[in-house]
């Protein structure tokens, strides 16, 4: 039986939210692990009395994202406001987005998070975490990215027949992030197809080993440990077909200081943790000096894990 939905007598006026980036897998923690990154979507919603819906977008994929069936913040936006029994508004949306498209750097599960969000800012109400972790899970497919952007962190990621669960860490403070974004999209669904369907038992017994050293680095500050990230065999040596500079690149990074060097989630960003500022941008410039070697077209930068998740920033009625 469908549900009934109602819509409200007076909206907010307009509602504000943020999401950050994330990379998951940080080299052997497949599916297990990832990191909130200080890159953000900012999105406000003012829902509309008259006119057509409309949406701005400024930054990254400004001309890409539109109000179709696709948009993940549209689809959490829709399927929060579903929780709460409530027919969406017409609405005009404004987002400035700084998360890369399609360069495995959660940017659907950012949208997702900042859709729910925006969904509880419009209704006056709150769902509980995990209530909002098991609809973004379900809507974009990727818990680790989802529960990074939801809670900002460290997080890893254990997903079951009752939904996923999270724990949550701060990583340790000097910890700085170099990035490499080839112009390369890479759809998650087309690296997945990389994947075998079974493993060997020792790979398997290896890379359980080496999540748990990146999981101690990054939960108790054993930053020596993070040389374990380059040591994945359950998924990047399946991709490097589709991107066959990975790993010239990444040992740039190595080679420039960085502590270690992964695929950010399935592609094709290149992430690198560092100590310190100064180490992260040499490792991003050499990332991108390698890449301009090997003519792959691209841009490098440096940021921070965020310790902050996914926020609202103003719900107004008038």
């Amino acid at each position: 039986m469908t549900r009934r939905l109602r819509t409200l007598d007076r909206w907010p006026d307009r509602v504000s939210v943020e999401a950050p980036a994330s990379s998951a897998n940080l080299g052997p923690g497949f599916d297990a692990m990832a990191l909130a990154l200080d890159l953000w979507l900012r999105v406000s919603v003012q829902p509309l009395t008259a006119g057509a819906e409309s949406i701005k977008v400024e930054g990254e994929g400004a001309n890409e994202i539109g109000m179709d069936a696709g948009n993940r913040f549209l689809i959490g936006l829709e399927q929060g406001l579903e929780e709460f029994g409530l027919e969406p508004p017409v609405m005009q949306i404004e987002m400035t987005n700084e998360i890369p498209l399609a360069r495995g750097l959660g940017s659907s599960a950012a949208a997702c998070v900042a859709g729910l969000l925006a969904a509880e800012a419009l209704a006056g109400e709150e769902l509980d975490r995990a209530r909002l972790l098991d609809i973004a899970t379900r809507v974009d497919g990727h818990p680790d990215n989802v529960s990074a952007a939801l809670h900002g962190g460290f997080v890893i990621v254990a997903r079951g027949e009752e939904g996923a669960n999270a724990a949550r860490f701060d990583p340790p403070g000097s910890i700085m992030a170099a990035l490499f974004v080839p112009d390369l999209p890479l759809r998650t669904e087309r690296m997945r197809q990389a994947l075998p369907k079974a493993v060997p038992h020792t790979d398997a017994s290896h890379n359980a080993a080496r999540a748990a050293l990146v999981a101690v680095a990054l939960s108790a500050g054993r930053l020596e440990l993070l040389s374990a990230m380059d040591e994945d065999r359950l998924h990047e040596p399946y991709r490097v077909d589709a991107f066959p500079q990975f790993r010239e690149i990444a040992a740039a990074a190595r080679e420039a200081g960085a502590l270690g060097a992964a695929l950010s989630g399935a592609g094709s960003t290149i992430i690198a943790l560092a100590d310190g500022a100064d180490a992260a941008e040499r490792a991003a410039a050499a990332m991108g000096r390698r890449a301009h070697a090997m003519g792959l077209a691209g841009s490098s930068r440096v940021t921070r894990p965020s310790l902050s998740g996914a926020a609202r920033l103003e719900a107004s009625v008038v």
